[in-house]
């Protein structure tokens, strides 16, 4: 008896999303839209590769002994000494433009603006419209200290966040600067990194956990509703009195930006350090304001922290303001879609001396991801090619004409190349989004025509969507033209105004 062959179940891993048609379109068009406001700022792109140094990434993501916590590392060959070095995806593409500054810095324009966009990989619990592997789309400023540098970078994220199809009601860019917990940690004599940083990746939960979660996580802990318990940050009570009070200050969206400073200015236990932060804030204000910024396009918010260790002042949150549902109609809660801020130590990693840098990066793959569970994403989608149907293969010669006519045209178009009969290549046409469908039979070919069904007009129809008599007469669902025509009869159809959009 011969055993059975073991086959592996067909299974994608948690975290990493197979992509396809309409939603790689998607994600891609936000690329294009994204980078060209990135470069009419005058932005230069840059390409990295996927893999850096483990030590040049830097252990940013959540601390531990294994070099792949938190990201996705293998060790390289080993040299000729027998020594392999660690190698990481990236996580982020701000790492490795710290990197790739410090490393060319004598021969770059400075201050160096560039932006990038790709894949990254971060190795941690995936959820809704969060993954383990997505695209970021960044614009960095690199070499300049100047508040104007940030209040640039943010309106270009507004901007950004526009050209990608939100309109300004739908997002708001949340600012704030991680130097006032800085002054809060001083003031209140916490002077342990470990406990610092814990306690920052607390406080960004805030919008998440509210405040009883996050004062959980301030002092010994929380255990949350799956059974995992994470260690808190172990700080004083009147540490943590203080936060909260600092936290509720300026907790009110009816605040204008300098409102919100004055109100955190009153909540005292900032010490010298938040007063500077604060200072640096209001020339953030001053810049947006010349730059004719909305108040609620960007907004003060001293919850926001961002969850990187590199930040060193101000930070920057883009929050989804659209409302969203999962595949079941269950309300879904995006939150941020992209953040940023000031990372002035980063490239002082490599070289000892300190290079002010700052920028913003969009989360293309979760944007998409929330459009498309708004419901947004159709009118993104880009049709599918004309299909051109196969009947007999002593026909095959005016078929592959006839695709390679409409492909020289400009138009997008296909052979069917399958051994189904018409009825299933309708099926087919219809499911890859064919704008039309191009039918050569023998009638058709004997007589030197053509027949064009107009695959849009028939969905429109079928939708209910037009039900207006003239544009129904404008729209026949199937014409036959003679076969000179069948360009222009097929761009007319591709041409015209979409009904589904």
């Amino acid at each position: 008896m011969t055993d059975a062959p073991i086959r592996p179940e067909a299974r994608a891993p948690r975290g990493f999303a197979d992509r396809r048609g309409r939603d790689l379109i998607a994600e891609r068009r936000l690329v294009t839209r994204v980078s060209a406001v990135y470069e009419r700022w005058g932005f230069e792109p840059l390409d990295t590769g996927a893999f850096e140094y483990a030590d040049a990434l830097g252990k940013f993501l959540p601390d531990a002994d294994r070099p792949n916590e938190g990201v996705f590392a293998l060790q390289d060959d080993p040299d000729d000494e027998g020594n392999g070095e660690w190698m990481a995806l990236r996580y982020d593409l701000t790492a490795p433009l710290a990197r790739f500054a410090a490393q060319n810095w004598e021969t770059l324009p400075k201050p160096f603006r560039r932006y990038a966009f790709g894949p990254v990989w971060r190795n941690e619990k995936p959820g809704p419209g969060r993954f383990r592997e997505f695209v970021q789309c960044d614009a960095d400023t690199v070499g300049s200290d100047r508040p104007e540098a940030d209040a640039e970078i943010i309106a270009m994220a507004c901007e950004g966040l526009q050209a990608a199809g939100l309109a300004p009601d739908l997002a708001v860019v949340r600012v704030s600067n991680r130097k006032l917990f800085d002054g809060l940690f001083e003031t209140g004599g916490v002077e342990d990194a470990g406990q610092k940083l814990t306690a920052l990746r607390a406080i960004d939960k805030y919008d998440r956990l509210g405040w009883e979660g996050v004062a959980a996580l301030l002092g010994e802990g929380r255990l949350d509703e799956s059974g995992d318990y994470t260690k808190g940050a172990q700080l004083p009570s009147k540490v943590i009195g203080a936060i909260e009070g600092f936290l509720a200050s300026a907790n009110s969206p009816d605040l204008s930006r300098a409102e919100t400073l004055d109100a955190v200015a009153r909540s005292g236990n900032i010490g010298a350090v938040g007063e500077a932060a604060l200072a640096e804030l209001a020339a953030i204000d001053a810049a947006l304001n010349a730059m004719k910024v909305d108040q609620s396009a960007v907004r003060f918010d001293p919850t926001i922290v961002r969850g990187l260790e590199y930040y060193t002042g101000a930070v920057f949150e883009a929050e989804l303001l659209l409302e969203t549902t999962d595949d079941k109609g269950r309300a879904v809660r995006f939150g941020s879609i992209g953040g940023g801020g000031r990372y002035d130590d980063l490239v002082a990693r490599f070289t000892g001396e300190r290079l002010p840098a700052t920028g913003f990066s969009f989360g293309v793959s979760r944007l998409a991801s929330a459009l498309r569970a708004a419901g947004r994403g159709a009118a993104d989608a880009v049709r599918g090619p004309v299909v051109v149907i196969a009947f007999s293969e002593a026909d095959m010669q005016h078929y592959l004409d006839a695709v390679a006519e409409l492909r020289n045209a400009g138009v997008a178009a296909e052979l069917y190349l399958g051994r189904a009969g018409m009825k299933a290549q309708m099926k087919y046409a219809d499911r890859r989004g064919a704008p039309a469908a191009v039918i050569l039979g023998g009638d058709e070919i004997a007589a030197g025509q053509v027949t064009v069904k107009d695959l849009d007009a028939g969905r429109a129809l079928a939708a209910g969507i037009a039900d207006n008599e003239a544009w129904k007469a404008e729209r026949p669902g199937q014409v036959v033209v003679p076969r000179t025509d069948l360009v222009a009869t097929v761009r007319r159809i591709v041409d015209a105004p979409r009904t589904d959009a």
